[in-house]
Formats: structure tokens, C-alpha cells, sequence
């Protein structure tokens, strides 16, 4: 079948960067094995929120708020003060007497059709006995990408795929000969369409545009909707345009959402001629409503954004509330800072999760001072595994490995033994794996699964795979750093941490989680260490701070560390609340039978807290019936939440931690210590507020979005999961989408939400003048402050005050 079609024309300059535009809105979705939090809107920080909202529930139906009913019940409660609504009113200027604005906040809200596609349009008058266009689009385009982008399966063999090609080229030569789709979609001769399709995204993009009459305008939104549409892998293959990812994939595609947006309109493209040569009528009908909405995105825009007044106002009045009882809280008592002298210090990361168990440490002496880092110990590296070409990136996504770690001296017998090891867990402690293990292996696995479930053995979290004493060779570009970089770095990393003296053991804690049959475990790992645990960090810097050599060093660039002083590595269960100190030096038992102590009462003291959100009946129990049932539930292959992860988060916390040691914080914030009488220049500072204080934004928006939209933003029924590609994300059954984000699992308890979906607050104890340098250096600072995706509070001892477009107001 001949379509006549210009040929001459070609891609506008102004067109061909709207469509590059497009696919750059899209927020990356990092794979399973090195799963960490995002927002999902990270790419739209350069515009207000508000403004975001609305645009995407017009463009996509996306929800970033919740129902009215949940904002309703919770003013019931008592959550959502009245003097707060009133506030919130006020900041969104709605013209409502007092008196009558819980009335008009309480009616029912009716939100405008979203945006729709060729193929929307088309299903609108299409037969209930058949596929629909949209279904049918995105269950082939997510199988077809599901199939190129697999590296690997953990039980079948697969062809050896051209990854020279592009995901487009691919797609349009399967596509051109698959036959069942014209019988799947009951429309006869469909496939023939596809022949018509030019081989190149230039030449498809040029046209659509001149066959469907887009105007600049309308490119740009119809472009980011289509995106929008299959938000998943739009998601993942915005990762693997993710500076630095491509290199490591070796995956020579060029632009892999260019690619995809291609694909989604050589479909809209199909059905519009398919429907012009088969069903003039209909043709006629998707026709004129395609014009009439071309014109018209702009006002569909201002209507959502007119609906959704109400839901910003709640969850505005939402956050006040809040930050209300949260200021009364940080204003309690003044800060009172512990002459004594340590004996401990403990180095946590700043994960919410380790709020808890600090305070309980805390309890057990006051010669114990635990202090707040970001998890991966300010070590710019990657791990690679020894006499292997495996390396991981162990730091934020936001930032790129410098240096390779690798195990100089250890075991070789060990390390055979834990790759074997590993490739069984691999294969038998993914979700959809314990199943099928069963059928391969026999009823035989089925008992192991049934035992590991009534009888867990107590073991170490299952990333301590290193071989004890190990040596660790550092590299930058394929050469050694010698003692003077190895000082450099850990002088660095020390004056950040801002220890004005040494205890006799200082404790690196990294953290990771203990789960079983879990695909999101990396997602209770350590997100400042990339998704994995924080057992590598932990361990090389202790080995750099206890090398004598860079100890002389750092002794002559001014860092004084007492030659008692020994730094022990240690990695912090968040599953449990165990801690595994990875010390192999007993020469203070005294000592290391204290520690022992405080660590256990810790432990229990953190478990019983927990176990308040996790399951009551476990509050019933005594300290070591508790401890074991907390080790059952890591080890339970069928405990759908064995812990809450970051859910709840709220807040992040930038100040000395005697401000906050005797404050219940409620495992809701993020504490990271920081002094600015140590910071001259205010570097640290700087440093807090573009790596730290992003990486707790990505983390707190992921929750919310997760909630407020599990459909286009969560994984919704972890039960219902299944792995794609081994390691690329999940289908949710056997299709649709990719699903990224959180399950429902990790949100809620089947009753009740588990994270509230409100924006992070910042809280930094630094001089004013400090902050608002910063932030008009730094214009994703400023973005995130003065576009409403966080909020900035300087805090001092007896007053709180908000920074929004350079002014400061006294906090409520």
C-alpha cells in the first residue's frame, strides 16, 4: 500500500529541539540491582510545582495530591488544623469568606478529561469486543522493549541481539513482520501500515508533524504526553541516557527516549491512516476532535489547574500543620551541648531509619556521641569485585565514581565460596524465582523455603560477602593513589565530619537491609551508596584512617588523631537493628564487652519502637523473643513489608547533633551534623545543600508521588511482580507498563498510609547570609526553595524562619 506523503520536508531545527526537550522531562528510573530513590519530576524542578501539578494532570491524569476524602478524614483526626486551611487559602488567593471555606473546600471536585491521544480518540467509538488501541500499544511496545534492553535472564538462554541498533530500527523491522496484530486488533491488513514508515526518527518525527498538523506549540505537548503515557520505560531509558550509564552498558543507541518517542508515534501515525483508508466516518470524527484539542492544550491546562485549587490547599494546609507541631518540637528546650568526654563516637548515615537507633544508643551513656554522614562516607568510588570486570558505582546517582576500590589481598577460597553463594542467591531470593526454583529443583527447595520461613538461622546481612581482612587497592584511572591522595581524600572527608576530638573507638556505621524474596531490596539498601549496603565505604575508609602511613601524613596537613584512636567499620541492619562491628583487632576486651552491651540494649530498644508500626503483637513479647521474631521476619520469603523502609519521611536536619539529642524525632528526619563555626568559607555548608540535601528531596518526593499516584508512579501489588529483563525493573503480572517507584507494600499497611505525602523540610543552624549565597549560586538550590518543591529553614536556638525568593518570614 502506497500513502502519498511529502517527501521534501524535513525537521526544523526549532522541531528537532522541542522533541530532544521532550524526551529531557522525563526523570530517570534506576534497575533493581542498583535501585535508589528519585523523584520522578526531577526534570521539571525549573518550574513551581503548582504549575507542574496541573500540567500533568492535564497532559497524563497524574495525581500529585491525594482524594479529598483522605485530606477530609485527616482534619477529622486533628491532623489538619483550621488556622492552617485558612493559610493555605490565603497563599493560593482564594476570595472565600472564613466562615464558609470548609464548606467550599469540601465539595466534590470534577476534574476535566485529560489530554488524549490519536489512539484514545480512536478507542472512544471502538467495538467493547475489541483489543483497544491504547492496551494493545502499550503491551507491545513494553514486551518489545522488555526483550531488547535484557542483558540476561537467571534461567533461559537468549540470541545474541545487535546493540548497534537502535531501539527504533528494531522495532520497525519486528513490527513489519508481525502478522498477529492485525488479527489481535480483529483489523485486517494493519501490518501493512507499518511498511510505510520511514527507518530513521528524523524522517518519522518530520512526518507526523506535517500529517497530523502540529504546530511548535502543540509538538511540545503532544511529545512529553506520549512520553507521559508509557512513563515507565520512558523512566528507565532515561537512565540509560544518564550521563556516564552508556559508557558502562556499552550500549551504542544514541538517544534512547528519541527512540521511543518515535516508536509511539509511527503507532499514532498508523492508526490515523488506518482509520483514513478503512472507516472514513469514524476517520472523520477522530479528526475533528484531534483539531479541536491541538488548539486548546493551553486552556485545558488553566481548567485542571482551576480543579485542583482545593487539593493544593489541603495538602498546603497539610504540610503547615506539620511543620506547626514540628517547630514546637525543635523549639522544646535549647540545645544543650555534653562536655563529656566520649568514649564512643558513632558515625551514622543520615538515613531517617538510623534517627531511631541512635537515640536508642544514645541512652545506653552519655559518653557516647553518635553523629550524622551521608552514607557513603564522602568516598567518590565504584567497587570492583577482585579478578573480575563487575563494578558498582557506591555513592549517589547524582554524583560519578572517581576512584575503583578493589580487594588487594584476601581469600581466594572464600571468594569462590561467596560467588557461588551469590549466584544462588541470585537466582533463588528474587520474588518470581522462589516458584520456579521449586519446579526445577523439586519439593526439595520448597522445605529449604519452609524452613528458612519456621526456623531462621541467624546470619549476617547477606551483602557481607567481602572476605575478612581485606586490603584494599585504590585506584584513580588505572594508577595507585599514593599516601599523599589516600590523606587527601580522608582529610577531606574528616573536615567535613568535623570531629573536634577522637574517642578511643570511632565507629563508621554503614547501613543495608536483610529481606528475603524481595526484587526492590536495593531499594532498603543505602541510596547515598547507590543502592547497595554501606559495607564497602565503611570498610576502606576505616582502613585508609588506621593506615600509619596516611595517618603521618594527615599529621603533618594539621589533622591530630591520637595514635589510641582506632576506627572500626561497622554496617547497621535496618531490617533488624543489629549491628555487625567488622573489627578484628581484640586487644580492649574491656572495651569490646562494652560496646557489645550498648549495642545489644540499642537493639532492643530501637526493635520495640519498630515494632509499634510493624505489628503490635510483637510489643507483647520479651527483648529476646522480639529480637528473634524480627530475624524470622527477614528471613520469611512471604513478608510482604518486612520493614517501612523511609517511609514517613519529613524532614532533614543540618546541625551539631546536641541541638537534637534529646528530641524523639520519630524516625521521620534526616540528621546530618554540621557546625558552621568550623566552616570558614562556608564550603561544607555548600557542599550539604547541592548533595545531601537533593539526595533527601529525590528520596521524600519518591514516597509522595508514590503515594499520591501509584499508577504512573509506584509498583503497585508487589505480590503481582514480576522481573524484567533480570534486573531492569518489574511488570506488575505479565505486562503493561514498567512499574517504578514504590509497591503499595512499602506505602501502607492495608489500612492506613504509612508515609505522608508532604514536601521535605530543611532545617539549617548557619547564618543567614551563608544560606542565601548558596542559593544564588546554585540555581537547582534555588529551584527547589523558590519553586515549592522543598522548604528552607534557617534554625536557631529560639526562633525558625523560612527562605523563599530571597526574603525571610518568621516560621508559624
Amino acid at each position: 500500500m502506497n500513502i502519498d506523503t511529502n517527501t521534501h520536508a524535513t525537521l526544523t531545527t526549532q522541531q528537532a529541539r522541542l522533541l530532544s526537550d521532550a524526551t529531557k522531562k522525563i526523570a530517570p528510573s534506576w534497575p533493581l540491582d542498583k535501585l535508589i530513590a528519585v523523584n520522578p519530576l526531577w526534570s521539571l524542578v525549573d518550574k513551581p510545582f503548582d504549575a507542574v501539578s496541573s500540567e500533568l494532570s492535564a497532559l497524563a491524569g497524574i495525581k500529585t495530591h491525594l482524594p479529598l476524602e483522605s485530606y477530609l478524614a485527616w482534619f477529622k483526626e486533628g491532623r489538619i488544623r483550621p488556622g492552617q486551611i485558612q493559610r493555605a487559602a490565603n497563599h493560593f488567593n482564594l476570595d472565600v469568606a472564613s466562615e464558609s471555606l470548609l464548606k467550599h473546600l469540601s465539595q466534590p471536585i470534577e476534574m476535566p478529561a485529560p489530554w488524549r491521544s490519536i489512539a484514545d480518540l480512536a478507542d472512544e467509538q471502538r467495538p467493547t469486543n475489541k483489543m483497544s488501541w491504547h492496551d494493545e500499544i502499550t503491551h507491545q511496545v513494553s514486551q518489545f522493549c522488555a526483550a531488547h534492553y535484557q542483558e540476561h535472564s537467571p534461567t533461559l538462554r537468549r540470541k545474541h541481539i545487535n546493540t548497534d541498533k537502535s531501539l527504533y530500527s528494531r522495532w520497525l523491522t519486528v513490527t513489519k513482520e508481525d502478522r498477529g496484530l492485525s488479527i489481535i486488533m480483529g483489523e485486517s491488513n494493519l501490518t501493512r501500515f507499518f511498511h510505510d514508515l520511514p527507518n530513521t526518527t528524523t524522517k518519522l518525527f518530520t512526518l507526523v508533524i506535517q500529517e497530523l498538523a502540529l504546530d511548535n506549540a502543540s509538538l511540545s505537548f503532544y511529545a512529553h504526553a506520549l512520553l507521559l503515557d508509557i512513563n515507565g520505560w520512558s523512566s528507565y531509558l532515561a537512565y540509560l541516557n544518564w550521563p556516564g550509564v552508556n559508557e558502562e552498558k556499552s550500549l551504542k543507541q544514541g538517544n534512547h527516549l528519541e527512540s521511543l518517542l518515535a516508536i509511539k508515534m509511527a503507532w499514532e501515525l498508523v492508526i490515523f491512516r488506518y482509520l483514513k483508508h478503512t472507516s472514513n466516518l469514524l476517520f472523520l470524527h477522530v479528526e475533528k476532535k484531534w483539531t479541536d484539542q491541538k488548539y486548546t492544550i493551553p486552556t485545558l491546562i488553566a481548567a485542571h489547574d482551576t480543579s485542583l485549587v482545593a487539593s493544593k490547599i489541603w495538602a498546603l494546609a497539610l504540610e503547615y500543620s506539620e511543620q506547626h507541631l514540628f517547630h514546637q518540637t525543635l523549639m522544646s528546650s535549647p540545645p544543650k551541648e555534653d562536655k563529656t568526654t566520649p568514649e564512643l563516637h558513632a558515625i551514622f548515615c543520615i538515613d531517617v531509619r538510623s534517627e531511631v537507633f541512635r537515640r536508642a544508643l544514645e541512652q545506653q551513656s552519655n559518653k557516647i556521641q553518635t553523629l550524622g554522614f551521608a552514607g557513603f562516607f564522602g568516598l567518590p568510588i565504584k567497587y570492583q569485585a577482585k579478578d573480575s570486570q563487575f563494578s558498582r558505582p557506591q555513592l549517589p546517582g547524582l554524583l560519578q565514581a572517581t576512584i575503583t576500590v578493589t580487594e588487594h589481598e584476601s581469600d581466594t577460597k572464600h571468594i569462590h565460596h561467596e560467588q557461588k553463594e551469590a549466584r544462588w542467591q541470585r537466582w533463588g531470593h528474587t520474588a518470581p524465582a522462589s516458584f520456579s526454583m521449586v519446579e526445577s529443583m523439586g519439593w526439595w527447595y520448597a522445605f529449604k523455603m519452609l524452613k528458612q520461613t519456621m526456623f531462621p538461622r541467624r546470619q549476617q546481612h547477606p551483602a557481607n560477602r567481602l572476605a575478612p581482612n581485606t586490603q584494599w587497592q585504590l585506584t584513580q584511572q588505572g594508577i595507585a593513589l599514593t599516601d599523599q591522595d589516600k590523606a587527601s581524600l580522608a582529610k577531606e572527608i574528616l573536615d567535613t565530619i568535623g570531629l573536634k576530638q577522637y574517642a578511643l573507638i570511632v565507629m563508621l556505621v554503614g547501613h543495608g537491609s536483610h529481606t528475603s524474596n524481595n526484587l526492590h531490596a536495593a531499594g532498603l539498601e543505602c541510596g547515598a551508596c547507590g543502592g547497595q549496603s554501606g559495607e564497602v565505604n565503611v570498610k576502606v575508609l576505616a582502613a585508609l584512617l588506621n593506615d600509619k602511613k596516611v595517618r603521618t601524613v594527615l599529621n603533618n596537613m594539621g589533622v591530630k588523631i591520637p595514635d589510641a584512636t582506632q576506627f572500626v567499620a561497622a554496617l547497621h541492619n535496618t531490617t533488624t537493628d543489629e549491628i555487625t562491628c567488622f573489627n578484628d583487632e581484640k586487644n580492649r576486651p574491656e572495651i569490646d564487652q562494652k560496646l557489645t552491651h550498648w549495642f545489644k540494649e540499642a537493639t532492643y530498644l530501637a526493635q520495640k519502637e519498630r515494632a509499634a508500626k510493624l505489628d503490635t503483637a510483637l510489643l507483647n513479647l520479651s527483648d529476646k523473643e522480639r529480637f528473634n521474631a524480627f530475624i524470622k521476619r527477614a528471613n520469611d520469603w512471604s513478608q510482604v513489608s518486612p520493614e517501612w523502609g523511609l517511609a514517613n519521611n519529613h524532614s532533614l536536619i543540618i546541625a551539631p547533633r546536641h541541638h537534637t539529642r534529646h528530641m524523639d524525632l520519630q524516625g521521620r528526619s534526616f540528621l546530618h551534623d554540621y557546625d558552621y563555626q568550623d566552616d570558614e568559607d562556608f564550603s561544607i555548608l555548600e557542599k550539604l545543600l547541592t548533595a545531601p540535601m537533593l539526595v533527601a528531596h529525590w528520596i521524600n518526593m519518591q514516597y509522595n508521588l508514590s503515594v499520591t499516584d501509584n499508577f504512573k508512579f509506584g509498583s503497585g501489588n508487589k505480590v503481582l511482580h514480576n522481573a524484567v529483563g533480570g534486573n531492569i525493573g518489574v511488570f506488575e503480572g505479565n505486562g503493561g507498563d514498567l512499574r517504578i517507584g514504590l509497591s503499595m507494600q512499602s506505602l501502607s499497611d492495608g489500612k492506613n498510609w504509612m508515609h505522608t505525602p508532604i514536601r521535605l523540610a530543611v532545617y539549617v543552624a548557619a547564618p543567614k547570609s551563608a544560606i542565601e549565597k548558596i542559593a544564588n549560586k546554585h540555581d537547582i538550590v534555588r529551584q527547589l526553595i523558590d519553586n515549592n518543591w522543598l522548604y528552607l529553614f534557617q534554625w536557631e536556638s529560639n526562633k525558625i524562619e523560612g527562605f523563599y525568593h530571597q526574603q525571610w518570614t518568621a516560621a508559624d
